[in-house]
């Protein structure tokens, strides 16, 4: 905007995300639109902060600009999905990716899962850490795959913090995760985890939070995430234990499901989500299926959940 501001007298401005009316780091930049001579401002979504939640808006037409709002609201909604959510429940925007066969297994009834997908499918979960403020895993994908976690190629932003879900802090010291000095390890324990095992992970390099008593809470350790690390989306790559987990206390926002023609078979091999289930289809939270893809022989499903107020994230 301070670039813009010789030459933005009687423009046009569109912007994603309503402009803010507050201060907080910086000054509201509903001032710095009017000082600048802006004549029509177009806003794609309101800001649910509520410091803000319209008043933006409001202050830009007392001021005498023309403002249009909502114009492709679905699209400039899913840009600030990670904002929205922290502001309305304080916590991360969760995208749940996982691959499966076509007969619903991750893995083989024997713990095989490499690779399910093809190189262009695996290719895009790369695409989508790079996005994102956090990939997190369970302790159990961690021993079983002994994951990096890292973008590959790595994005020109940030590296994605790697956040483990490890109620007794059994991270491995000679683990990939913590032998990759790309983006931070995070290990979510409990109260109860070694202590001696704690001062260990830290030795190598990881910060360890603790996240619940006798295991780790999804949800403080989000909410903690959110907090003190900045983290507002999260790809979550866990196994089946995790991800119903999140999916019970409603922490899964988005889903990817990657699906290939292979098939497992198996009565042990597991599904993407394990837990106790539903007893009737009836009871069964359910994705609103907004896409597919194809990547190559392997296609991609995309799907939203509600949130808890109601409203598909």
């Amino acid at each position: 905007m301070k670039d813009a501001v010789a030459t933005a007298a009687g423009s046009d401005l569109y912007v994603t995300l309503e402009p803010c009316c507050h201060y907080g780091r910086t000054g509201p930049c509903t001032e710095a639109i009017i000082a600048a001579g802006v004549s029509r401002v177009v806003v794609g979504c309101l800001d649910p902060n509520p410091q803000v939640a319209g008043g933006g808006i409001l202050a830009l037409q007392r001021a005498g600009l023309a403002v249009e709002a909502g114009v492709l609201q679905f699209a400039c909604e899913r840009l600030i999905a990670g904002h929205a959510t922290f502001m309305r429940r304080g916590l991360p925007y969760v995208v749940w990716s996982y691959a499966m066969t076509m007969d619903g297994k991750v893995a083989t009834a024997a713990g095989e899962s490499r690779w399910i997908t093809g190189e262009r499918a695996r290719s895009e979960v790369h695409r989508l850490r790079r996005t994102v403020d956090a990939v997190a895993v369970g302790i159990g994908t961690v021993l079983a795959d002994d994951p990096r976690l890292t973008p590959r190629p790595a994005g020109t932003g940030p590296a994605p913090y790697r956040l483990v879900f490890d109620s007794k802090a059994r991270l491995p010291l000679d683990s990939a995760l913590l032998a990759e000095a790309v983006g931070q390890v995070v290990v979510f324990v409990s109260e109860d985890a070694p202590a001696a095992r704690c001062r260990a992970l830290r030795d190598a390099g990881a910060l360890v939070i603790e996240a619940g008593k006798a295991r780790v809470s999804a949800a403080a350790a989000l909410r903690t995430a959110a907090d003190q690390l900045d983290v507002r989306e999260v790809l979550l790559e866990s196994g089946p234990e995790l991800s119903a987990s999140f999916l019970a206390e409603g922490l899964v926002d988005e889903i990817v499901c990657f699906v290939s023609g292979k098939l497992f078979g198996g009565r042990d091999a597991p599904g993407p989500c394990g837990g106790a289930g539903i007893r009737l289809p009836a009871d069964a939270p359910a994705a609103k299926i907004t896409r597919m893809r194809r990547f190559d022989e392997d296609v991609a499903l995309y799907g939203l959940l509600a949130s808890e107020d109601g409203k598909e994230s």
